[in-house]
């Protein structure tokens, strides 16, 4: 057992890495970093649940992501329009949700509880989106399956991109948006938004979930590198307040250095899972968290 001097967390110094490891492995191929994932076990495991919390699990993302962005780009799967796009849009939000999470959610309680919503409604759209992939009203390639983007195209109308032999396209302003409000959400979770966001596009968008992972990713990563040096700057001025928001670096990169097995392992084993499957995991996953955030609120 060992003791992590800036959150206090006691606990077995491989646990950290081992279920980054195994929480990222699952949610890498639907384009999520599994940070959502983390921080409740942050809280509800170990204990800590401060402010710092969510620059911590901002540095598992900042670690851990680069290892499945490389790996969809080495395989023709990185949308970079969309990726881009979505880093524009979420950069401005993430210093926003920081300041949020600061000053009005300090509390654990109520924090829980502004989670616990913002996932549930999440998960409720996903899981209209799966029953109407299983009526068959998404766009359904008739080639063999090919696993490449192509065609990626990003001006200020349109972002569009083909995949296995289909075109799909957004609302450049659509996307920024959308970008735009879940980098708050993001900032204020400690998710970087990639839990967010991937969801979104796929309901909202419709775009295929296995062509849009590396972007999501990879706007995640950008992200949570501003929302690391945002919190790690104004740490000073909060903590002569007695308000701790400094990231516990140590319990973060243990963290992080499981997630780069996981990450990568799950940007690999993607092509294997159909799509049906992966949306059915990331659902699931987040009404499990969402409903236990909530009753435990009101309980």
């Amino acid at each position: 057992m060992i003791t992590f001097p800036v959150s206090g967390v006691e606990t077995h110094w491989w646990l950290p890495s081992i279920v980054a490891m195994c929480i990222s492995m699952i949610m890498a191929p639907g384009g999520l970093s599994g940070a959502f994932m983390l921080l409740p076990f942050q809280v509800s495991v170990l204990g800590f649940a401060g402010p710092a919390v969510t620059p911590t699990n901002l540095i598992f993302n900042v670690i851990a992501i680069p290892s499945a962005v490389l790996r969809y780009w080495r395989e023709k799967r990185m949308v970079w329009p969309l990726a881009w796009a979505l880093v524009i849009g979420t950069l401005p939000g993430i210093f926003l949700g920081a300041i949020i999470r600061i000053k009005y959610l300090p509390d654990p309680r109520a924090f829980k509880l502004f989670v616990g919503l913002v996932l549930l409604y999440i998960a409720s759209r996903l899981v209209i989106n799966i029953m109407e992939a299983r009526r068959g009203t998404e766009p359904v390639s008739t080639q063999p399956e090919q696993f490449e983007v192509s065609q990626s195209v990003l001006n200020a109308k349109v972002i569009s991109y083909v995949y296995n032999g289909v075109k799909y396209q957004a609302p450049t302003w659509g996307v920024m948006l959308l970008s735009i409000i879940v980098g708050v959400i993001g900032g204020t979770y400690g998710i970087g938004g990639g839990a967010i966001i991937a969801p979104f596009i796929v309901t909202f968008f419709r775009f295929q979930v296995h062509s849009i992972a590396g972007a999501t990713l990879f706007s995640t990563f950008v992200s949570s590198v501003a929302g690391v040096l945002f919190y790690t700057v104004i740490s000073p001025y909060y903590s002569s307040a007695g308000i701790s928001v400094m990231p516990d670096w140590y319990l973060g990169v243990l963290f992080g250095l499981g997630g780069i097995i996981g990450m990568y392992a799950g940007a690999t084993l993607q092509r294997y899972f159909p799509a049906v499957l992966i949306k059915s995991i990331i659902a699931a996953a987040l009404l499990m968290v969402s409903l236990k955030y909530i009753w435990q609120f009101w309980g």
